[in-house]
């Protein structure tokens, strides 16, 4: 009983040598799980700004394509009121590709925020922990 008593009064914090190399290997899986679950979670934000940007362009081009029916035939008739017909036609047409235009620069802005789609956060953390792991940061500040 007595055995038992000094084994359980050991200080924890005191490990040898060995023991900490041993878990190296444990400590450097944790980490690579933990970086994967980081370049997930940034895929993830950089392909949502994709979705989103693609869906801006196509709702343009829907928008477009309802439009065509719609207000080219009620302004071309509005304007065919005080000028030729074939002048009004082109006022529509060119108002429309203004519209078309605006839409697409809006929807390539927000799909650039996702391109390219690689995790350059999670690849820094990853080439600062294989520094780290190497000793690379404590020689070049030696």
């Amino acid at each position: 009983m007595a055995a038992t008593d000094t084994t359980s009064s050991k200080p924890a914090p005191k490990r040898s040598l060995l023991s900490l190399v041993t878990d190296i290997p444990a400590l450097i899986q944790e980490l690579f799980h933990r970086e994967v679950e980081l370049l997930k979670a940034e895929l993830i934000g950089k392909l949502k700004a994709l979705g989103i940007g693609a869906g801006l362009l196509a709702g343009a081009a829907v928008v477009l394509l309802f439009m065509v029916g719609t207000l080219l035939t009620a302004a071309i008739l509005a304007l065919a009121q005080v000028m030729p017909g074939w002048l009004a036609a082109l006022v529509v047409a060119v108002f429309l590709v203004i519209v078309a235009g605006i839409l697409a620069l809006i929807g390539s802005r927000i799909l650039k925020r996702g391109i390219p789609p690689v995790p350059t956060e999670s690849i820094d953390s990853l080439q600062k922990d294989y520094r780290a792991i190497r000793g690379i940061g404590k020689k070049a500040r030696a």
